[in-house]
């Protein structure tokens, strides 16, 4: 492992930045014909805000911000059943802190506790998890939301329950996968994409391999990026060699911390625990094929869906968004942030409207913190 400052060292990045523009010259990218390179992780969206990314690298490389925030393509149906629950007797509702504040039709988390619930942040589903020991007689949820990389924990949190036989403990499972919104993406025929930057966290347990229809087709590169600039600007440098060289390869940049078939532990855990749904609905996309997981019949003791009847048993999905929110726009590359009409106005970090402007990883939210700003002033 290196030092933080080598994966920051500017004579490294101007070198990586004079190689882009060569490539992207070789290639014919202009202003007016970019390159189209899609960061699936709002991660990698909001590094490349605060590093400038954005800004140095050529005139024909434009960044395509993709659906890789797990709480900003939460459809507005599931927080509002996170609500149900968590508004329920005797009810203690847990969750991550960057779920708090995305709006449902009934407002958020936050208001909801503003209002009498009992919601409390954890940091893990471990801290549910004890909570759910010390109080025997209240019924702990933990609202289990994210992609691969929160996957494994929830699903450890679930078999330590079992084992101990913690009755009182719960989980309203929204786990998510990447692969099936970037499949229904690329067959999305008004989207123009040339490569991907694919995901470091994600990948840690999944591995690159998942990744291998992208290449093999829809004939696009994708590279796998840490999150340092040196690793994100590699990264655009290695899509572009292959796009120079012709070629469609599923690489690892971000090799010192991504196993190829990524780890054995987490995976086994996962399908240990959860199975696919038929489908999945998610904000910008729409239905998606066996894009979520659920927990598994065996595990059905610990699933809150079944303890309190709601999801999507109960049929109550597909909650239009907000008028004037186009959060689905952005959130599949289709709109720029500052494009949306709500953007600085009626949907600003104190007062949003849409989970991109709440989450750590939204793409409003890094338009606003890094100089986005200054542009709704404008």
């Amino acid at each position: 492992m290196k030092h933080v400052s080598e994966f920051r060292d500017p004579n490294l990045a101007k070198a990586l930045l004079a190689e882009i523009a060569r490539l992207a010259e070789q290639i014919g990218a202009t202003r007016a014909q970019p390159l189209h390179i899609m960061e699936i992780c709002g991660g990698h969206t909001h590094a490349i805000f605060r590093f400038g990314l954005d800004k140095l690298v050529h005139e024909g490389i434009e960044f395509i911000h993709g659906p890789g925030c797990p709480v900003c393509v939460l459809p507005m149906a599931r927080v509002d059943e996170c609500i149900k629950i968590a508004e329920s007797e005797g009810v203690i509702f847990t969750t991550f802190g960057d779920a708090m504040r995305v709006p449902g039709t009934r407002g958020s988390l936050m208001q909801a506790k503003a209002r009498g619930a009992d919601i409390r942040m954890v940091y893990s589903p471990l801290d549910a998890l004890e909570i759910a020991r010390r109080n025997p007689e209240r019924e702990v949820v933990f609202f289990g939301l994210g992609f691969e990389t929160t996957t494994p924990s929830t699903a450890f949190a679930i078999q330590a329950a079992a084992r101990e036989g913690l009755s009182n403990f719960s989980v309203f499972c929204n786990h998510i996968t990447v692969p099936e919104p970037v499949r229904a993406l690329l067959g999305d025929p008004d989207m123009q994409l040339d490569g991907f930057i694919g995901p470091g966290h994600v990948s840690m347990v999944i591995g690159t391999h998942p990744y291998d229809f992208i290449a093999q087709e829809f004939g696009k590169p994708i590279v796998v990026a840490g999150f340092e600039p040196i690793d994100l600007l590699q990264s655009v440098a290695m899509v572009l060699r292959q796009i120079a060289e012709g070629r469609a390869e599923v690489e690892n940049q971000y090799a010192r911390v991504v196993p190829e078939h990524g780890n054995p532990a987490s995976l086994a855990a996962i399908a240990d625990v959860y199975e696919r749904r038929p489908s999945f609905e998610w904000r910008g996309l729409g239905e998606i094929d066996a894009s979520g997981l659920r927990i598994r019949p065996g595990y059905a003791a610990f699933d809150a869906e079944e303890k309190f009847g709601v999801g999507y048993a109960t049929g109550s999905r597909n909650v239009p968004e907000i008028e004037g929110c186009a959060c689905g726009a952005v959130m599949t590359g289709k709109m720029k942030p500052t494009a949306c009409p709500q953007y600085g106005h009626g949907c600003t970090p104190e007062t949003p409207l849409g989970a991109l402007m709440v989450s750590s990883e939204g793409a409003c939210a890094a338009y606003w913190q890094y100089g986005g700003a200054r542009a709704a002033a404008e």
